[in-house]
């Protein structure tokens, strides 16, 4: 039945794309420029990383504008403490402090000690009225804070120094009150008085005054110690960093993130955003060539953009950070992936997207880009396929030697010689490496993530101890040994028509796993000639028969078997009948009309060369069991009708498999059964 045409857009591609196609590419699109874009840094900052000490491990580094080279923390810390000596505080002068003590003192005595000598209160008065004199300090703002050594005393508006050894606190006034002779001779009298009452500060801190001075003295200090102009060379690749250069480099840093944070405007912002847009637009065209099958599972595509956008997340956040070097980020892992569960081509594409992209990003992007780039095709050509941890380890092995190699090739490029070789820049893509050896758990993440399968998966799966494998040997020894010729020949098929053999030979494994439940109705198990199809109808024999499909992909759930498997549970009787049971029917019921669907497996019929491959290969081994006898003519015709018939019925419409790959398929099918049921010679009897 034809589908209902749909609108089409001619995107000048090799396939027309409809409305809904467009509107998810473009979704793509947008969502992984605008997550790219986010997250890179707000304008092209200084992206080095310098430290006391160490070798410059970039180029030549020149000034592209005038900056002041700023002092160091410790060092303006350092100056500003010894300018701060100099320090004096303001303390402001008030007379009319003693007058009034001295005239309270005065009421007190009268009061308090009226009959002790009035001599005495005329000396205790003039002591008051001296000590005040000289000064008594507000212990409210200690100079133990300060360094200075000098006071500013304010009277009225005029301001004199004043040492601090000249003036008292409170403490000190009262003990050299009572520590005077004529005054101590009276002690136990001037107890009762208590001459703590009359002496208060005349001294009083001025916070404002002091504190205006003090940063005016801060701000004496120079925060910057020269100048750079433009075009001077700050320094050379090679040379140490030393404090001053250290500080020169932070400077120049400083200087470009203010400039760039006062000059980047929306023209910037979009010209790294159209920047991002072109590449991940040519992705896009790529796919929609080429790959446009992955645009079908939208959980394919997801990965290819989901890597895309979290390596270039990523090499954001490292360099606007400057957190650590950019070779330390396994770039090696996204053609990684990608080989694994795609193929080359589209890995080297994400790939060149990835690099291109974040070589934007970078101070000095042509060593990254050829780095990158080479490691990166290195991976691809070492990895056609994972199936152990070994080839992931020489994977790795090839990246460190493919980068490295490159990365010497350019520093002799530059220097000429080797006198000056720092092997220490080369330990970043040794640890890359590492990195990229023990991503090999990640490649679990991402097959539960976007539903793929490895190849060391499906080695696992096809390993015969599994418990579900276990059981068909035990509860279905016959299931079991026709599952695993299927899967021999399948494999064959599938090698030489460039199909996933691995996929199809562990797919065939678990086809036929539904015969479990009711293994004794099927052929391959009967033992004795035996069937319980004697004893039932057609049509219950032929439910049956069609129930080890459902039957199948209900222990496939429960078992967590992958989609690919299931898939080829599904179709590798597609959407056929019965025959055995169906024709039995039609012949005995001539004149009654036939329910076809009480005899059609539920399919779908095959949409991938796998599921082809595995359906012919089925039908062809189950039949080869029922020839009289073995001749290459009888295969090669048992071989022919099925696998046309299978074509003429239209199980192949749907998935991309071509009449060259089918005629293939047949002649392995021929040579294979011709080497399993070749005639053997007869031993001759021993003479007696």
């Amino acid at each position: 039945m034809l589908k209902e045409q749909k609108p089409m857009i001619n995107f000048n591609l090799k396939t027309q794309l409809t409305w809904r196609d467009m509107a998810v590419r473009t979704a793509f699109i947008i969502v992984t420029v605008a997550a790219i874009v986010w997250f890179m840094p707000r304008a092209s900052r200084f992206n080095f990383k310098a430290e006391v000490n160490a070798p410059w491990r970039y180029g030549d580094l020149t000034a592209t504008f005038d900056f002041p080279v700023y002092k160091s923390q410790n060092t303006l810390k350092k100056e500003r403490a010894e300018v701060l000596k100099e320090f004096k505080p303001y303390y402001t002068f008030n007379d009319d402090v003693a007058r009034r003590q001295v005239n309270l003192f005065r009421q007190r005595w009268g009061s308090v000690l009226p009959l002790v000598s009035s001599e005495l209160k005329i000396i205790i008065a003039n002591r008051l009225t001296t000590l005040y004199a000289r000064g008594i300090i507000d212990t409210l703002e200690p100079l133990s804070g300060d360094t200075a050594q000098t006071i500013w005393r304010v009277t009225g508006e005029n301001a004199t120094p004043l040492a601090v050894s000249q003036v008292l606190t409170p403490k000190q006034a009262y003990e050299q009150l009572v520590q005077d002779d004529l005054v101590r001779r009276y002690e136990e009298a001037l107890q009762e008085l208590d001459l703590n009452d009359f002496i208060v500060p005349n001294l009083i801190y001025d916070s404002i005054h002091s504190q205006a001075a003090r940063e005016e003295l801060v701000r004496s200090v120079a925060p910057s110690s020269q100048v750079v102009v433009r075009g001077q060379k700050i320094i050379s690749r090679g040379d140490i960093v030393d404090e001053a250069t250290y500080q020169m480099l932070e400077s120049y840093k400083n200087a470009i993130d203010a400039r760039h944070d006062s000059t980047e405007t929306g023209l910037s912002f979009a010209g790294k955003a159209l920047y991002v847009l072109i590449f991940i637009i040519l992705f896009t065209i790529y796919l929609s060539n080429y790959r446009s099958d992955y645009f079908d599972h939208i959980r394919s595509a997801s990965m290819l953009y989901a890597l895309i956008a979290i390596f270039c997340l990523l090499t954001s956040l490292l360099v606007g950070h400057s957190l650590l070097h950019v070779y330390l980020i396994p770039f090696a892992i996204v053609p990684i992936f990608v080989r694994v569960f795609m193929d080359s081509r589209t890995a080297f594409m994400t790939h060149v997207t990835v690099i291109l992209i974040c070589a934007s990003i970078l101070q000095y992007p042509l060593e990254f880009i050829a780095v990158e780039v080479v490691a990166g095709i290195a991976v691809i050509f070492c990895l056609r396929e994972l199936s152990s941890r070994s080839q992931l380890f020489w994977t790795a092995a090839v990246f460190v030697l493919a980068a490295t190699a490159t990365r010497f090739a350019l520093y002799l490029i530059r220097r000429g010689d080797i006198s000056s070789f720092d092997p220490s820049e080369y330990y970043y893509l040794l640890i890359c490496g590492l990195i990229v050896f023990c991503a090999y758990p990640l490649l679990y993440v991402i097959e539960k993530t976007f539903g793929f399968i490895s190849d060391i998966t499906l080695v696992e799966l096809s390993n015969t101890n599994k418990e579900l494998l276990r059981r068909m040997s035990e509860e279905a020894p016959g299931t079991f040994n026709h599952s695993i010729q299927v899967g021999n020949l399948a494999a064959e098929i599938a090698r030489k028509i460039d199909a996933n053999a691995q996929l199809v030979r562990t797919g065939a494994l678990y086809h036929d796993i539904g015969k479990i439940q009711n293994p004794i109705y099927f052929t391959e198990n009967q033992a004795g000639g035996i069937s319980p199809h004697e004893h039932l109808s057609y049509i219950d024999s032929a439910q049956i028969i069609i129930g080890h499909v459902t039957e199948g992909l209900k222990l496939a759930d429960k078992y967590h078997l992958p989609r690919q498997i299931r898939d080829l549970i599904a179709t590798h009787h597609g959407q056929g009948k019965a025959k055995y049971f169906y024709i039995k029917y039609t012949n005995e019921h001539p004149d009654e009309p036939v329910d076809n669907l009480l005899f059609t497996y539920p399919g779908p019929n095959p949409f991938t060369k796998e599921q082809a491959i595995l359906m012919m290969a089925d039908a062809v081994e189950a039949a080869s069991r029922s020839l009289p006898d073995y001749t290459e003519q009888t295969i090669r015709q048992l071989v022919n009708r099925i696998v046309d018939g299978q074509v003429s019925d239209g199980f192949f419409r749907e998935c991309p498999i071509t009449f060259r790959d089918i005629q293939y398929a047949k002649t392995v099918l021929i040579e294979k059964l011709k080497t399993i049921y070749h005639t053997r010679i007869s031993y001759p009897d021993a003479k007696a």
